[in-house]
Order: structure tokens, then C-alpha cells, then sequence
């Protein structure tokens, strides 16, 4: 069974320790996981301009805003994640938003999926290890809430429906990160305020 309250405390990331480890990484050469390869070397350094550009444009928008005042017990989020993950980039920092707007709700910690396998195993998405997955974890850190992710679902539906049509992952990830650009973290943001509803 597992200790969600040790991997919070003793395996999780701050947000700002998180996005320090892909820098420190990228600069020796390496990204986070087992694959250091170029591919995912480009994915990574792509997705640290994603984040900053996340973090820069985007602000949390008024429902869920008005939800998060509702909140009135604090909540720990548990965030599985990678740095090479496009998914990752465009989300995670949308979840730290909520955190920075009330951090005397909730806390963020971030794990990564590669060195906590038996925790993602646990949150598979159709028998895939699909990342961001978010799990939010009551006050005592014990129970599994609530659990969002890897992305949107109509983002997920659409993605299926791509790779149905297209065998080639780049003309995949174009799309992908089209959505994205173009939804603006709106429908992420929506997900979120239901999810945050739960917890009212």
C-alpha cells in the first residue's frame, strides 16, 4: 500500500525546486528520467519556454478564482510529473497558480513519474503511464481525494482521434501544443475549478 504522506514530504518538489532541477539538468547535458537522448533533450528545452511562457501569460480566471475562496479546509496536491512531458509544461504551471493565489489552502509537491513507479502504476490512464496526473490529498495526507489528468478531456478525445490519423508523433505534438496555445489554460482552468468544487 502506499504512504502518500511520505512520498508527499520526503519525494516531492517545491514548484520553484521542480523547474530548478530541469534547468540544472539541461545545462549538464541530461533531463529528467532515464532517456537523456537529444530528442528528449529538444523536448525538454521546449518545454521549459512552454512553462515560462504558462507561467508569464496566464492568470486564473474568475470561476476559478470564486472557487478557491470557497475553500475552506487546506488540501495538499501531489503532482506526477516529468520535465520532457508537453503535457506537463503546459498544466503544471496552471496548478501552481492555484497554490500561489491561496497558500493557505493548499501545498504543491511535484514527484516524477520514472523514480516513483509503483505510484504512477497505482494512477494509470487506459494502462498507460500518462503524466501530469494531479492527487488531492486530504489534510493528514492520507487519502486520495480527488485525482485530475493527464489533460483535458476534450484535449484527450481529440488526441485519440489524432493518433488514429497520423503515424507521425511530431505532426501529434504540433497539433497538441496548437490546442494548447490557442485554449489558453481556459479549459484546463475549467477542469480545475470542478475538481476544486468537489472539495467545497
Amino acid at each position: 500500500m502506499l504512504n502518500y504522506s511520505n512520498i508527499f514530504d520526503n519525494e516531492g518538489l517545491t514548484y520553484v525546486n521542480y523547474r530548478k532541477l530541469v534547468d540544472e539538468l539541461l545545462a549538464a547535458g541530461k533531463t529528467t528520467g532515464h532517456d537523456h537522448a537529444e530528442e528528449m533533450l529538444h523536448y525538454t528545452k521546449m518545454n521549459v519556454q512552454r512553462m515560462k511562457r504558462v507561467e508569464k501569460a496566464s492568470t486564473l480566471n474568475e470561476k476559478l478564482l470564486t472557487t478557491i475562496e470557497k475553500i475552506k479546509c487546506h488540501y495538499h496536491f501531489l503532482v506526477i510529473t516529468e520535465g520532457w512531458c508537453g503535457d506537463a509544461a503546459q498544466i503544471v504551471p496552471v496548478i501552481n497558480k492555484i497554490i500561489l493565489a491561496a497558500p493557505d489552502k493548499f501545498t504543491l509537491r511535484l514527484v516524477l513519474r520514472d523514480q516513483n513507479i509503483p505510484l504512477i502504476d497505482a494512477h494509470l490512464t487506459n494502462g498507460g503511464r500518462a503524466i501530469p496526473i494531479l492527487l488531492v490529498l486530504n489534510e493528514n495526507k492520507e487519502l486520495i481525494l480527488s485525482k485530475w489528468g493527464p489533460r483535458p478531456i476534450l484535449l484527450q478525445s481529440l488526441l485519440a482521434e489524432w493518433k488514429s490519423e497520423y503515424s507521425d508523433q511530431m505532426q501529434i505534438a504540433t497539433l497538441l501544443h496548437g490546442w494548447y496555445a490557442r485554449d489558453k489554460t481556459q479549459t484546463t482552468q475549467q477542469e480545475l475549478a470542478l475538481l476544486l468544487e468537489k472539495l467545497v
